[in-house]
């Protein structure tokens, strides 16, 4: 590499480089103040070398159940994503093979659903599922959901399967196939990638979720994005109770994006053909 290139290569690195950090340092002083003793954590000036106390996880566990809101988040996140590949797979492969021309406005009709506000269809929500007996518990949570991820499924599984040429499905048809056999063992394994991107798109929005399991969901079935609205008290917020509770909130789904990152990454970048 000659120099002219490697200078602009260079800058471009550390300019990248400068601007995670920046992003990344809100999370990482979070992060390190569930390990500061309460008296240090505000402390003037501010202390950037402190010996590592576990007395906010300490806490945490005294007067949290966290198990139990892990179990409800991955209960949550798991019902939805299932339910919502169950209806988003099938429903993306049909708007992607049929001949209609309003398939295509179809597919971004049912993109535009999943990007209503959350706030804007909370009432509406809220009382159908007092209608129907489900406040209190996480079903209710599931049902919208499912409503809204697989709508985005829908989407973004239209995509993949009008990328997949038909003359797949239409060999296998003329193996003697029908047309859902075509689907399951020829079409569906070939897009697999996007099964698996959309699968992870649907656990983070389920993880991620705080109002509707907030207002829809009572104490015994609340997820663990709800418990951290619980260290913000009348007169300040325990840090050192963010902080712990944060890492219990972060920690499973980072590790999962982190074993399945090239399937999320092809997922962000596969758009509309």
């Amino acid at each position: 590499m000659t120099i002219t290139r490697f200078v602009p290569d260079l800058a471009r690195r550390g300019f990248l480089l400068a601007m995670l950090a920046f992003f990344l340092l809100p999370f990482l002083w979070l992060a390190t103040t569930a390990y500061k003793p309460s008296v240090e954590i505000f402390s003037i000036p501010p202390h950037f070398g402190f010996t590592p106390t576990f007395d906010q996880f300490a806490k945490v566990f005294l007067v949290f159940d966290i198990w139990r809101l892990i179990a409800v988040s991955m209960l949550i996140a798991g019902c939805s994503a299932f339910f919502s590949l169950l209806l988003g797979v099938p429903a993306g492969y049909a708007l992607a093979r049929s001949r209609h021309p309003l398939a295509m406005g179809i597919a971004y009709f049912f993109m535009a659903v999943r990007m209503i506000p959350a706030v804007a269809a909370l009432i509406p929500f809220y009382l159908m599922m007092r209608d129907i007996g489900l406040i209190g518990s996480w079903i209710s949570v599931v049902l919208i959901n499912c409503m809204l991820n697989s709508a985005f499924v829908s989407w973004m599984m239209f995509s993949y399967f009008r990328s997949l040429p038909p003359e797949l499905e239409e060999a296998a048809l003329t193996d003697g196939c029908h047309q859902f056999a075509a689907f399951w063992r020829v079409a569906l394994p070939a897009v697999r990638s996007g099964v698996i991107a959309s699968t992870l798109f649907c656990v983070l929005f389920s993880w991620n979720d705080f109002l509707y399991p907030m207002f829809l969901t009572k104490l015994d079935s609340k997820p663990i994005s709800v418990a951290l609205l619980s260290a913000y008290g009348t007169k300040d917020i325990t840090w050192g109770t963010l902080g712990a509770l944060a890492h219990f909130s972060t920690i499973p789904i980072v590790l999962i994006v982190l074993f399945l990152n090239r399937y999320f990454v092809q997922g962000l970048t596969r758009g509309i053909h």
